[in-house]
């Protein structure tokens, strides 16, 4: 694989992976001011500058191996915005939404890559650049649904582990993040056992409802 080659995977995989990540890490945050709790902010993390978000491992080194070496297991993370919840008036209604904004933002920023499609498939269909765009497009909209219902899996740290919790007694869910390292442990297993490769149901089939609504049948 030469440099061109790489650099075209990079742009075409890479850059959406990380403005995806460091949206939904914004978007943490910014609820979190809006429940009371500007850590976040004082951290310098309510940003989409994506060095602020940027795990060595996971956000870089794993990812970049995939894209490169076309490894059948695509993952990686951003460093979790951080949220005091002795600032927030309501800390377990608040957490729920606060959670509940990292998997939203990635179903929003799936929604607009659709709705950009729609507007370059309506009006510069003929431009040369246009089946590239909707081919990237189409990598935006189904990174953006992965992370959505990835981050919905009902385990901690995960998103779907804290949403889950606003309908759990509170002694079962401080036992459960008490032992945050074994779910997360669960977790990485399934990853690299592949065994979350169901995720691509509920992905493909949204990716392609949206797609199809956005070309309209256009079949591009």
């Amino acid at each position: 694989m030469d440099l061109i080659e790489i650099g075209a995977k990079i742009g075409i995989y890479f850059i959406p992976f990380l403005f995806a990540l460091c949206f939904h890490e914004y978007a943490h945050g910014w609820v979190a001011r809006l429940r009371g709790d500007n850590t976040a902010q004082m951290m310098g993390r309510l940003s989409m500058n994506p060095v602020v978000h940027m795990d060595l491992i996971g956000t870089l080194i794993l990812p970049l191996i995939s894209i490169i070496f076309g490894t059948p297991i695509f993952f990686g993370w951003a460093k979790p915005v951080p949220v005091n919840s002795r600032n927030l008036k309501n800390p377990r209604v608040d957490m729920f939404w606060i959670a509940l904004a990292g998997p939203v933002s990635n179903l929003i920023l799936a929604a607009v890559g659709a709705f950009l499609m729609a507007l370059t498939a309506k009006f510069f269909l003929a431009s040369s650049f246009a089946a590239g765009f909707i081919e990237i497009l189409k990598v935006f909209i189904v990174t953006n649904l992965f992370l959505a219902f990835f981050n919905m899996i009902p385990l901690h740290p995960l998103d779907g582990g804290k949403i889950l919790a606003r309908f759990l007694p509170a002694q079962l869910n401080y036992k459960l993040e008490q032992n945050e390292h074994i779910t997360s442990m669960i977790l990485m297993a399934l990853v690299l056992t592949n065994m979350l490769r169901f995720l691509a149901i509920p992905v493909f089939w949204s990716a392609n409802h949206l797609v199809t609504l956005a070309l309209g049948g256009l079949g591009v």
